[in-house]
């Protein structure tokens, strides 16, 4: 404790105290009072008086010695109370038990809350689990539809919208999954070509109707990571890229002067500087956003909560009407193979 601290200690005592100190001056009045009265010496009176205030100055110095190691103990059960609450002091008088019964009330209420919200989200990640594996199947059903369909303009529509509505049931499914992705990841060392190829082999519908060409250089890079989710980040990424790009291409590289940085550029519509800073921020859509209509505000959000999980970091660049530049941080090394 430091000595500022000390003299806080000190006023609230007496603050807490003040009532029993001004009836104790009242008393030492009244007994000095009755002295006058009976026309006693001085002497006797002073001698009383001084021996009375002293009485109660060691009271008073023992009693605060109290009162600051109680604050001090109470302080450190406050640190431990997600624990437990078995070390509450014990209660001298009616109005402590009280508070000590309203706070054990509460803090069982608390428990209680905190259990039932639990369940109820597992409840909730289990519904959402079941409902996207449940959908895969009428979607399954739509694709084999459209293999026999032969209109290819048809076809070439009705996959491109399949296909969004496979993104959107895969977003649900990691939007539920963030508060738990401590739990969830697998992590492993990878090499980040292959995990790109995946992706890109995975969007080439896309590319191919929009006509966007793909530049996408040989890495040759490895890293520690959670396949799943860097997956799903570089998937919504790429998304993004091919939904605001309407010509030119999207080019994938490791940047060259920093070279842990994954570079996904493209040359769409880019991003307005007012909008720059606020596009990890959750149901952000900007002004290009709320532009298309059915940007959600979510993919970014996710992009970035899951990159801290995973220890990296990104960053965005862009000008109106140039593109945009999606930089991934790969050189954190604050994670470890489990």
């Amino acid at each position: 404790m430091n000595k500022s601290f000390n003299w806080f200690m000190l006023y609230s005592y007496i603050r807490e105290k003040l009532k029993t100190i001004v009836a104790f001056f009242i008393f030492i009045l009244i007994f000095f009072t009755v002295y006058l009265l009976y026309h006693l010496t001085l002497e006797p009176v002073l001698y009383a008086i001084l021996l009375t205030c002293t009485l109660a100055f060691l009271f008073m110095l023992y009693d605060f010695y109290r009162f600051y190691n109680k604050h001090l103990y109470l302080k450190d059960i406050l640190n431990g109370i997600d624990e437990k609450l078995d070390n509450l002091p014990e209660t001298k008088t009616l109005i402590e038990k009280d508070y000590k019964n309203i706070i054990k009330a509460l803090y069982k209420s608390n428990l209680e809350l905190e259990h039932k919200l639990s369940n109820n989200r597992s409840e909730m990640i289990d519904y959402y689990t079941m409902w996207v594996h449940q959908i895969k199947t009428p979607i399954s059903a739509l694709h084999m539809i459209l293999q026999s369909m032969d209109s290819n303009e048809y076809k070439k529509i009705m996959n491109q919208e399949l296909f969004k509505i496979e993104q959107y049931a895969e977003m649900v499914l990691h939007y539920i999954r963030l508060g738990s992705m401590s739990s969830d990841l697998m992590l492993e060392e990878y090499y980040l070509n292959d995990i790109l190829h995946e992706v890109v082999k995975k969007y080439s519908i896309i590319f191919i109707n929009k006509k966007i060409a793909l530049d996408l250089e040989k890495i040759d890079y490895k890293i520690v990571t959670d396949e799943k989710w860097l997956t799903f980040v570089l998937e919504q990424i790429l998304s993004n890229a091919l939904k605001y790009t309407h010509e030119g291409k999207i080019s994938i590289y490791m940047d060259k002067e920093n070279k842990d940085t994954l570079i996904i550029k493209d040359t769409g519509i880019g991003i307005s500087e007012e909008d720059i800073f606020r596009v990890f921020e959750k149901g952000f859509t900007g002004y290009n956003g709320r532009m298309d209509k059915k940007s959600t505000g979510i993919g970014l959000y996710l992009c970035k909560k899951i990159l801290n999980n995973l220890s990296n970091d990104i960053f965005i660049n862009s000008d109106i009407g140039k593109g945009t530049k999606v930089a991934i941080d790969f050189s954190r090394k604050d994670i470890e193979i489990h």
